[in-house]
């Protein structure tokens, strides 16, 4: 099943590093069959779109709880250790995962940590979607509880499309940001 996996690019630093890493609670989203009931039009394409934004927007609560520093503190490391305003998803090709419905019609649970191997695809905002990323992450709480300012602000960052990018992309991709 194509999955899509929130991240951040410390995340995708340690995929590409390790050849592997769990994701949050191995938390993604799919097109599943409680998706699909959900929309009474919309064929494949459209759906897996509907997934991949749900995915964007769990990356934004994933950059709003990066540390400020290394795990140790160490203040020396502060700029690598900035989060990056950036949305990443993962796309890759898991089987079997676990359906979730009872928390949301697009979510799965990942049966293992996700394998390099696995990756179909990465999906990264450009750099001219920073400003739009920071304010979402600082917003997204508040839409969530019906903020209508707040969900405002999330309709900016989801008006930015994520660029797509190969596995073997990736690497270069890090080196370059």
């Amino acid at each position: 099943m194509r999955v899509f996996v929130p991240a951040t690019m410390r995340m995708l630093q340690t995929l590409v590093d390790e050849g592997e890493f769990s994701p949050i609670s191995r938390t993604a989203f799919a097109v599943t069959p409680t998706l699909r009931e959900a929309y009474v039009s919309g064929d494949d394409d459209e759906l897996a779109d509907v997934a991949l934004r749900e995915a964007a927007r769990a990356s934004l609560r994933l950059i709003g709880g990066e540390p400020d520093l290394d795990s140790d503190g160490d203040a020396d490391e502060v700029a690598d250790a900035t989060p990056s305003f950036r949305r990443v998803v993962i796309a890759a090709d898991v089987d079997p995962v676990t359906l979730r419905p009872d928390l949301d019609d697009a979510v799965v649970r990942l049966p293992a940590p996700l394998s390099l191997t696995e990756v179909a695809a990465v999906h990264v905002d450009l750099a001219a979607a920073e400003s739009a990323v920071s304010a979402a992450v600082a917003a997204v709480d508040a839409a969530d509880l019906g903020d209508p300012d707040a969900e405002f602000v999330l309709g900016d960052v989801e008006d930015h499309e994520l660029a797509w990018y190969a596995p073997q992309e990736i690497p270069f991709l890090l080196e370059l940001l």
